[in-house]
């Protein structure tokens, strides 16, 4: 997330009730009998993803308990999220949640959950009061690897993917971004391992980044380190916001003259449409790019996701992206889309995280989530509610009720129309 991004070191449902998340096929039970493979889950719509940090607290020094993950991952298993995305293993919150589902694994054979494992790359002097020199890696890198490998070894039936660095290519992350060259570096050092016996022989190794990292923007980025670093991955991970570029690059966004005679609801829905069909062009960019060099690997979406509050950019005296609604709409079409096409999706994110905008409770960096951070189930998922998908689960002690007590009249005076351009 690129605001989050700038302010912290790191960041850290289901198909849309598509079928009763509490049955489970015999296909299902047997999965956890076999070794299942990133190429078997990667773009299979049976293995739904999610972005995922445990976080309740304003702090991520208050790490969420082995209990507590639990309790999320029953949340999300619940949903049939299958595949989990983390960010970093600076902090214990990646070695807990692997420890959380290995247990849960144990309590119960059919449960079945995977993680694609980040490891945070961050330029020399990032996060202090130093100038950040973008041409030379931190010191902190190589033991971040190295955790990772560790990690990926000891769970090597649960860490399927390993993502060098987030975000940490793309040129506005001015706090910590690096040349592909460094990114390049690990991942052909973690293809090594893999050769010599030292990783799982089947994970596999990406970085997940902006579009415009992967080429699909700005031809600055074109460069022979990125098109050996496309060559050396497993696979492309791009991340795509509609959502930001509400604001940045609004053409898209704004209702234009010939709908100016529709209905409130109908220009939303129209807009979040083009939302939709904005990720998918900066989707093809990726793939025309890709295609222009030579690489043909599979590509998936690393990050996307639209917040349900805001008080600046894309809020009320913004962009007015910024609703329940709209993210609801937004989830359902992405995975509508994903999902017909074969590429797995990590939707950002499971529930809200209060410390990525501590200072400011309605930033929309803290309102990603389909959960609010006592558990309360925002529009999107208000059906699961009512199937009774989440009965009996808790967070924190708290049911799995629906934001504004369900009342879906309080719920829609909230949307607002995106901005004319005419």
């Amino acid at each position: 997330m690129k605001k989050s991004h700038l302010q912290a070191l790191s960041i850290g449902i289901a198909a849309w009730a598509a079928f009763s998340c509490n049955e489970k096929s015999t296909e299902d039970q047997s999965t956890n009998s076999k070794e299942v493979t990133a190429k078997e889950i990667l773009g299979n719509p049976e293995y739904q993803a999610i972005s995922y940090e445990g976080y309740r607290a304003k702090s991520r020094e208050i790490q969420p308990s082995i209990a507590q993950l639990k309790e999320d991952l029953k949340i999300l298993s619940a949903m049939n999220i299958k595949v989990l995305r983390t960010y970093n293993v600076q902090f214990a919150h990646a070695s807990n949640l692997l420890k959380a589902i290995s247990e849960l694994k144990s309590e119960d054979k059919s449960f079945e959950m995977y993680v694609m494992l980040g490891a945070w790359i961050d330029c020399q002097n990032a996060w202090t009061d130093l100038e950040p020199n973008h041409e030379v890696e931190s010191e902190q890198n190589a033991g971040e690897i190295d955790r990772a490998v560790a990690l990926a070894n000891q769970y090597p039936d649960i860490v399927k993917v390993l993502a060098v660095g987030n975000e940490a290519m793309v040129k506005w992350a001015t706090s910590y971004f690096v040349q592909p060259a460094v990114i390049l570096k690990w991942v052909n050092h973690l293809q090594s391992l893999k050769k010599e016996g030292k990783l799982p022989k089947d994970l596999w190794i990406t970085s997940s980044d902006d579009f415009a990292s992967w080429g699909g923007g700005d031809p600055l980025y074109h460069t022979e380190d990125l098109a050996k670093l496309a060559k050396a991955v497993d696979y492309i991970s791009m991340h795509t916001y509609p959502y930001h570029n509400s604001h940045y690059n609004p053409n898209f966004w704004r209702v234009p003259i010939e709908e100016s005679k529709w209905s409130e609801m109908e220009k939303v829905d129209a807009a979040m449409i083009r939302a939709v069909d904005f990720a998918k062009s900066q989707y093809d960019s990726v793939k025309n790019y890709m295609k222009s060099i030579g690489v043909n690997k599979p590509i998936h979406i690393g990050e996307t996701g639209w917040a349900s509050v805001s008080d600046g950019l894309y809020g009320p005296e913004g962009s007015h992206a910024t609703d329940e609604y709209k993210q609801a709409r937004y989830y359902q079409l992405m995975r509508e889309w994903t999902n017909e096409a074969g590429i797995s999706c990590f939707y950002f994110e499971g529930f809200n995280e209060p410390w990525k905008d501590a200072n400011n409770p309605i930033g929309s960096e803290n309102h990603f989530g389909l959960f609010t951070e006592t558990g309360q189930a925002k529009y999107v998922l208000w059906d699961m509610v009512d199937q009774g998908i989440f009965k009996d689960l808790t967070r924190d002690g708290n049911p799995i009720t629906k934001t504004y007590d369900g009342n879906k009249e309080s719920m829609l005076k909230t949307v607002l129309v995106p901005p004319a351009n005419y």
